[in-house]
Order: C-alpha cells, then structure tokens, then sequence
C-alpha cells in the first residue's frame, strides 16, 4: 500500500512539473491580452496621447501669435469737438502700415483736418494731405528687436514643444510598458504557485490516507499539512500582487475616454525578445545618431536658441536709441511725380540712459542663464551616455543570466524526479521532497523574474534612447 501511494505521488508531481509549461496554451485566446495590443490601446486612445497633440498645438498658435508682429495695420483716428454751432475742429487720420524684417516700417498716411480752432501745425489742403513714408531705428532694434526676437523664440519654442510632445509619449509607453511587465511577472508567479499547491494537497492527501492504514506516522501528515498551507500562504500572496499589478495597468487602457479595467479572466501573453522590441520600434540603428536626435537634447537645443536670442536682444538694448521718419508730402496720391523731397515731414528722435544699468544687469543675466543651460545640456548629454551603456549591459547580463537560470530550473527538476523515484523506493523522506521541490520553486520564480527583468531592462533603453516612433536596435 505504502509502494502504491509514493508512485502515485511520484507520478502526480511529474505531470505537475509540466504544468509551468501547458499553462499559457491551456488559457483561450479571447482571455489573452499580448503586449502588442496593449500598447495599441495605449497609443490609440490613452488621453496623454491626446494631450501630448496639444504640447505641439500651443506651439503652433504661440508661433502664429509673434507672426502677428509683421501684420500690415489700418488705423483711422478720427476726433471732432462741436460747441453751440461752432466746429472748434474736425480732424480725420488714416494710416496703412507695413512693418518689415529689420524694424523697419512702411506706411501711408491721408490727414483731412478742418476747425475754427485747430492747431496751425495741423492744417492741409481742403482735399486732404497724402503721404508715404518709412520709418526706422538706426542703432538700437535695427537688426534685432522685440517684434523679431518674439519670432524667433516662437519657432524655437515650436521645436522645443515637439520634442516635449515626443518625450510625453515615450515616457508615456515606457510607463505602460513597465506596467504591463509587472502584470505579467506577478501572473506567471501566480500560477508557479498555483502549480505546486496542487502537487502539496495531492502529497497531503495522500499521506492522509497512508497515514489512515498504518503505513506512515501521524507527524508526516502535520508536515505534508504546513508544506500545504505554506503553498496556499504563496499563492495568495501572489493572487494580491497580480491583480494589484492588473489594476494598475487597467490605469492605462482607455477608449473613446472611458477607462476599462482588465477582468480577472484576462490573461497577459510573455513576449518574445524581438516581438517586445518590435513593439517599441529598436532595431539596429545606430545609438550615437539617436543621442543626437534624443528630444530631451532637442528641447536643450531650442532653449538654448531661445536665450541666445534674447541675449542678442539684450545686448542689443545697450546702443543709443535712433528712431528716424521721413514722409514724402503730396495733395494727389494718383500721381507719384507729384511725391519729392521739396515737400517732407522728417522727425528724429535720440536717447540713451547714462549708465546702463539695467541694460547691464539684464545683459549679465541673460549671459547666466544662457550658461546654466549649456551646462544642462552637457551633463545631460553624459548622462544620456552613460544610461544606454548601463541599458546595453544590463541587457546583455540578463540575457546571459537567463539562459544560466534556466538550466537550473531543468537541474532542479531533475533533482525532483530523482528525489521522487528514491521516495518511491522507500530511500527518501517527504522532507527530502518537499525540500528539493522549495528549491525548484525558488528558482522557477528566479527564472521569471529575470525574464521579466531583461524585458524590463529593453524598456528602459526605449525610454533613455528617447524613441516615439522611430525604429531603434534589435538584442539577441
């Protein structure tokens, strides 16, 4: 009797050994959610996505805005004063104004000006008085000024903003990514221990009923039982896990703006290498032309634009102001004989402070602010370096780990076995067996972790390298 219940346990825990490797095919394929439709989801409806649309979008309506500096203007002025039947004046002011690249500015101009009372300075002909003219600074806002450094920060800033739009959805993906990794890790932990509390009740059983005969102590039932309970502890500990871990990547599958939670009947699928890398667009090109592409660097680049700009704008503001207008005079627009320079309206206009402080001070500001970002780009760009030589690494160690792991798993399931047939011989003990079958589910666990982990770790590549949407680097 004893002979027959050690084959049968013997036979048991060998069909359970192969249980860790039916499982995900013993699960329907409605219930299996891959990590390539997952991020679909991500991708297609995830509100960041949208949100990231909109980074870009404010940097389009910002660079629309400063292109209104250089908007051609209509102005009317138009200003009459009546009392008790006398027009002290009646004074009308059209102008079309052009502006231009280097602060200068066309414009034309029709004054009609009538009144008992109206300043002598402002009187014209009875038809009205014509101009055309330009006006200009010669010193200070003649090859940059605020309506051109306004432009050019707006089309940095652009930049800038598709780069931020490329970051949020890395970031985004790489988060989801992660998500999901942990989801699949705390499941296939989930059903190793599923897989052997089954093996820990069968052997429980089975001592109970041996022990009911005579044929083994009563204390190998408390044994087989702790083993068991054990076992069952495990296991719900992991069934927490995964379905903390399932919520939590629930937080990122959306459609049509309504969240969705993955249901417990839903399984994850473990990728393959290449399918995972595929999934987020690495293949073989080369790093140091990503580094160069990596948005982070391009936001860098377009700030730093940016504050040279303004510098330039700064140090600018340290010359005199010298404004200068010239108009050309004429009671007939329709002719342009009839514009010359016997007829004009010139004005200059000069100042300049006496010390320059506040140009100084803000020239000197500018100057820092511009360093502080050369020193942020250069250390980013060492630590954007030093992170995918750490990625690559790693990579390749839990690649080597894995296959290193694996043949321990398959040792350890020898070990098992063997323990399994001397147990059926009556040369071992239940603790033998419990004790070799602890290691194998420590290892089994070991395995997956670093499975999981290398995945992880291809992730975190995708995430330092910057990629949105651009093909990256395949790792075998």
């Amino acid at each position: 009797m004893n002979r027959f219940i050690s084959v049968l346990i013997f036979f048991y825990c060998l069909s359970s050994m192969l249980v860790l490797n039916a499982q995900t095919d013993a699960i329907p394929l409605e219930n299996i959610l891959s990590f390539e439709e997952y991020l679909g989801y991500v991708k297609k409806h995830h509100p960041l996505m949208k949100q990231a649309k909109l980074t870009l979008t404010m940097g389009e309506a910002n660079l629309l805005k400063a292109r209104g500096g250089f908007d051609p203007k209509i102005e009317v002025d138009y200003d009459r004063k009546k009392f008790k039947d006398t027009e002290y004046y009646d004074q009308l002011n059209a102008a079309f104004k052009i502006p231009t690249w280097y602060g200068i500015e066309l414009k034309a101009n029709f004054e009609e000006n009538t009144g008992a009372f109206l300043d002598p300075s402002l009187t014209v002909p009875d038809n009205g008085l014509y101009s055309a003219g330009i006006s200009f600074s010669a010193a200070q806002g003649l090859l940059i000024n605020d309506r051109m450094a306004d432009l050019k920060k707006a089309k940095f800033f652009l930049e800038q903003s598709k780069a931020d739009q490329d970051l949020l959805v890395n970031n985004l993906l790489f988060e989801a990514s992660k998500a999901y990794l942990d989801w699949l890790q705390f499941t296939n932990e989930q059903q190793i221990y599923a897989s052997f509390v089954e093996n820990a009740e069968t052997r429980l059983n089975a001592v109970t009923r041996s022990s009911e005969v005579g044929e083994t102590a009563a204390i190998d039932i408390t044994e087989a039982r702790i083993t068991y309970q054990n076992r069952l502890l495990n296991l719900e500990e992991a069934n927490l896990k995964q379905r903390k871990a399932a919520l939590y990547a629930s937080n990122f599958l959306w459609i049509d703006n309504v969240p969705l939670e993955i249901e417990e009947s839903v399984q994850p699928e473990a990728p393959l290498v290449e399918a995972f890398q595929l999934s987020l667009a690495l293949d073989d090109t080369n790093a140091n032309i990503l580094l160069e592409e990596h948005p982070k660097l391009r936001s860098l680049d377009a700030k730093i634009g940016s504050l040279t700009v303004d510098r330039r704008l700064k140090r600018n503001r340290l010359l005199p102001k010298v404004d200068l207008q010239y108009n050309f005079l004429s009671t007939e627009y329709d002719q342009v004989s009839s514009f010359n320079t016997a007829n004009y309206k010139a004005f200059v206009n000069i100042s300049i402070p006496l010390f320059l402080r506040k140009e100084r001070g803000d020239l000197r500001l500018a100057n820092l602010k511009l360093q502080d970002a050369n020193f942020e780009r250069n250390g980013t760009t060492l630590s954007l370096q030093n992170k995918i030589t750490a990625a690559r690494t790693e990579i390749n160690s839990l690649g080597r780990q894995n296959e290193l792991v694996k043949e321990i798993v398959e040792d350890y399931r020898t070990l098992v076995a063997a323990e399994e047939r001397k147990f059926s011989l009556g040369e071992s003990s239940l603790f033998l067996i419990n004790s070799r079958e602890q290691k194998l589910i420590d290892a089994s666990l070991k395995e997956n972790e670093i499975t999981v982990k290398r995945l992880e770790a291809i992730a975190t590549l995708y995430n330092v390298l910057g990629i949105s949407e651009e093909p990256g680097e395949n790792f075998n």
